[in-house]
């Protein structure tokens, strides 16, 4: 789980204790040694974005412009670091270093080369979306005592549970409302191994296959078939493609770049009802794309949300507003209807559950004989 770095008896060696359950310990075991290696990592990660920070900043002060010099310092450090290192060196990255220096200037001294981080990164990268500096210290305090995870921090701060606890005349109330609510973010244990962070810092690519059901998996790879082999210009970009937010990370399921349109189609998968949330969640994937990876001629991006709910297989095209016109007049010309589409995870469903049926009835058969 992504929890706080706590730096006393961390000696796996020390932690053990043995039982009578020789699972038990082992499975002990394991978990404790995951979560150390993860907070090792995460603890050098934390120092290594608080020098990049400072290293920027240092530069900033011998500038004449501070502004304008530093965005260019910015922007030049960007383009050499990911030639270099690959992800996790785009402009806004460099920004969060930046802030977690000026935010948090104390937290290293380096006269004397002594780290006081006590949180992970992303910890820290939720906290410097707290402008109140006297909430953010109450946040980072809290979130290290009471070892929250990165979710049950970006929950408090989504939700203004400090002002909360400031105000109330009840404040066990407003806790336990907190502890009900975060209850699974702090019992996933599974979420260091998802870190897209931590994954990129490594130099590893992410492990999304956490993400994706047998179902979701067959229906994805076959609509990317599908749409490869209408002969319609679609050139393969991406799966599972990671974007972030300051908030929160997503993976869009599919990228395409169509080069008769000149746009790139993106492709989300829902497993129950396409509800507003998804297409605003579509909407923000498009307005990404267009000012991250559009380029001056191309067209305007656009998004494609699917859904595989049972009774209702269904399709829906997305296009920001203002770009109606231009998805009637040209996009639908290169595009699958939305009856095809339908038509055709209807289609991969079918195969799919057949498929499992058959597997049932060769296992039944086996464990028979």
């Amino acid at each position: 789980m992504n929890e706080p770095i706590k730096t006393e008896n961390t000696d796996i060696m020390s932690i053990y204790q043995k039982s009578e359950n020789i699972l038990l310990d082992i499975q002990n075991i394991i978990e404790i040694s995951q979560q150390q290696a993860y907070h090792a990592v995460d603890t050098i990660l934390s120092q290594r974005n608080w020098l990049i920070g400072y290293r920027i900043s240092e530069e900033e002060i011998d500038g004449s412009d501070r502004a304008e010099y530093g965005a260019n310092i910015i922007k030049k450090l960007s383009k050499g670091l990911t030639a270099q290192y690959g992800k996790g060196y785009d402009r806004s990255n460099l920004y969060h270093c930046l802030r977690f220096y000026k935010e948090f200037p104390q937290i290293v001294d380096t006269a004397c080369r002594q780290s006081h981080i006590r949180l992970s990164w992303s910890h820290y990268r939720a906290l410097l979306q707290v402008a109140d500096s006297t909430a953010r210290s109450w946040y980072e305090k809290e979130a290290y005592e009471q070892t929250w995870s990165v979710r049950t921090l970006q929950r408090n701060i989504n939700t203004q549970y400090y002002y909360r606890m400031l105000q109330s005349q009840h404040k066990d109330l407003v806790e336990q409302e907190m502890l009900e609510k975060t209850s699974d973010f702090q019992n996933d244990k599974l979420e260091f191994v998802k870190n897209p962070v931590i994954a990129e810092f490594l130099g590893l690519s992410s492990n999304t296959d956490f993400t994706e059901t047998d179902l979701e998996t067959s229906i994805i790879s076959n609509i990317q078939k599908f749409l490869m082999e209408m002969g319609k210009g679609y050139a393969f970009v991406a799966r599972q493609q990671h974007i972030k937010t300051e908030k929160e990370d997503y993976f869009i399921d599919l990228v395409f770049y169509n080069y008769i349109l000149k746009c790139f189609v993106l492709i989300d998968l829902k497993t129950g009802k396409i509800t507003h949330q998804d297409v605003g969640q579509m909407d923000m994937y498009i307005r990404m794309y267009d000012e991250l990876k559009k380029g001056t001629d191309d067209n305007p991006t656009l998004g494609i949300v699917l859904c595989t709910e049972t009774d209702e297989d269904i399709a829906r095209y997305s296009v920001l507003h203002g770009n109606e016109q231009l998805f009637a007049s040209k996009y639908k010309l290169y595009l699958p209807t939305e009856e095809e589409l339908r038509k055709e995870i209807e289609t991969q469903k079918t195969m799919f559950y057949l498929q499992q049926k058959e597997k049932q009835s060769e296992q039944m058969y086996r464990e028979e004989n």
